[in-house]
């Protein structure tokens, strides 16, 4: 029961953010994960098959509130879907002791990049669309192996590109949904195929799923809330110093 009521707050705690943000949901949810000692394989398929309920939830009220860019939804998707596929197939092909370093240090790189972002100005210039295919290909990519890219990364380079904030992140939220279900079936294909390796009992993470599934779903509707309430900005730098801390655990873990 501690261990559900635990990863409620922790999926809670990362709806506000994300739904205020449009990022850092499997940032927070996957990196607590790992600092508790769940594999990297692991906690990426965790945090994707919660991220089922949770984007589907936040992607219907996106969309109740005509917060979607239909045109970019649609040049986001088949990218970040290659992308999250590729980024499955190298994560469960390693023993997840090999695959946690260069997690740990793109976390931590993931962390002094959204740190940058929280200081830089937004526009509302038009996004080229020549910028959407790689970001989405990196967002998708960096999501699966990492369990949380899609939105810092996705978001924030729409963002920097000029976008308006309302519809990029009612788009990159809406468009998740998408990519965590292709990035879950991959690794459901994976463990059938025998190419995971270090395959867990599906069973093992089962009341870490249930935590963040339910703490998402009840905190999705006060996202919006937050967002009025607290600067963007500085929602933006607490998620970076804390990815930074759970990153530094995680190091420390590795070397002691």
């Amino acid at each position: 029961m501690a261990d559900f009521l635990l990863f409620f707050l922790v999926g809670g705690l990362a709806q506000l953010v994300d739904g205020a943000l449009g990022m850092a949901y499997g940032v927070i949810s996957s990196t607590v994960l790992i600092s508790v000692g769940v594999p990297p394989a692991q906690a990426s398929a965790s945090v994707h098959a919660a991220e089922l309920f949770t984007t589907a939830a936040s992607g219907a009220g996106h969309i109740a509130n005509r917060n979607i860019d239909w045109k970019l939804f649609w040049r986001l998707v088949p990218f970040g879907i290659a992308g999250g596929v590729v980024g499955t197939f190298v994560l469960t092909g390693f023993d997840g002791d090999v695959v946690k370093p260069y997690v740990a240090a793109y976390l931590g790189l993931l962390g002094a990049f959204l740190l940058y972002r929280s200081f830089q100005p937004r526009t509302g210039e038009a996004i080229r669309p020549a910028i959407v295919p790689p970001v989405a290909l990196a967002g998708g990519f960096l999501d699966s192996v990492g369990g949380g890219g899609w939105g810092p990364i996705v978001t924030s380079g729409l963002l920097g590109a000029g976008g308006q904030p309302r519809f990029v992140i009612g788009t990159v939220n809406t468009a998740e949904f998408l990519v965590a279900l292709t990035v879950s079936l991959s690794f459901v294909g994976a463990l059938v195929t025998g190419h995971w390796q270090d395959a867990p009992d599906l069973m093992s993470n089962l009341r870490a799923v249930g935590g963040l599934v339910a703490g998402g779903v009840v905190m999705a509707p006060f996202a919006g809330y937050v967002v009025r309430v607290i600067p963007e900005a500085w929602l933006l730098r607490v998620v970076s110093l804390l990815v930074l801390a759970l990153c530094a655990t995680q190091v420390w873990s590795l070397v002691k």
